[in-house]
């Protein structure tokens, strides 16, 4: 297979080939049975992830950004439509797809260490791909604290523990549902910049949840707009502004205000 590269925003180039996935989300709804009935989440929902591109998706609360965030990692299968990863369909749970959640979730009886190695370690490589481990350590900054408890851990730093136990396996795909939502304002500024730093160095994909219109634009390359439940695309913003970012840049501004008008809160900015 030929590599096809893609040159990101500002000059970083990703093998889209060998370190992204494409993702193709094709006429996708989806509904939970619950006891007074169905409950619709997704409506018709396509939607196309080019290799090494970073993509947010925004929307109400409880919409179902979330819900599509799930089918994409193939934790279940979707009501009606289809997913693709490089053409191949999304069946199941893989390596090259990997979900970083609002809480770190580490296990309290492991260290850091031994907690990013948990994915070597059940793929049954661990043996032979210890250095992976300190790499990833390495990459978010965590190296001095290897040996550490997670309950020693900020909750930065307990984030960061989490995305070096995604990127120790070399996501193709990382899928990230509201990562730094509970961090305090500073720190989550912090890890914004070190995410989009992590993303241009190692090429992956990347699709985001999250609520903070802000976070978004610093990040993404795309953003895409979802209505209310049943969620529904209402709205596409390319953001055409190179890495890196200034967080009062005017361009900024006004699709911060174009967002907030698609989402019915425009008279408030």
């Amino acid at each position: 297979m030929v590599a096809v590269l893609k040159q990101v925003k500002a000059g970083a180039t990703v093998d889209s080939v060998d370190n992204a996935s494409h993702i193709h989300i094709a006429q996708v709804s989806h509904h939970f049975d619950t006891p007074t009935g169905d409950l619709a989440v997704l409506d018709d929902v396509s939607l196309d992830i080019a290799p090494g591109e970073f993509v947010a998706l925004l929307g109400p609360s409880g919409c179902g950004k979330s819900t599509l965030l799930r089918l994409v990692a193939g934790l279940e299968p979707a009501s009606t439509g289809t997913i693709t990863q490089d053409g191949q369909p999304i069946t199941r749970p893989d390596p090259s797809r990997i979900v970083v959640f609002q809480d770190p979730t580490l296990f309290p009886w492991r260290s850091v260490w031994d907690n990013v190695a948990l994915g070597l370690e059940a793929q049954g490589v661990l043996k032979t791909e210890r250095a992976r481990v300190d790499e990833a350590l390495q990459k978010v900054g965590l190296e001095s604290f290897a040996k550490s408890w997670p309950h020693q851990l900020s909750g930065g730093m307990a984030q960061r523990a989490a995305l070096a136990r995604a990127l120790v396996n070399n996501p193709k795909l990382l899928i990230l549902d509201e990562p730094l939502g509970k961090l305090d304002s500073l720190t989550r500024l912090e890890l914004q910049s070190e995410l989009v730093s992590l993303w241009r160095k190692n090429g992956f994909s990347v699709l985001l949840v999250t609520h903070d219109v802000e976070e978004a634009l610093f990040l993404a390359e795309r953003v895409v707009i979802f209505s209310q439940r049943p969620a529904r695309i209402i709205a596409e913003i390319e953001v055409d502004q190179p890495y890196p970012r200034r967080r009062g840049d005017t361009r900024l501004a006004n699709l911060r205000h174009e967002i907030l008008n698609h989402l019915g809160l425009g008279k408030t900015w």
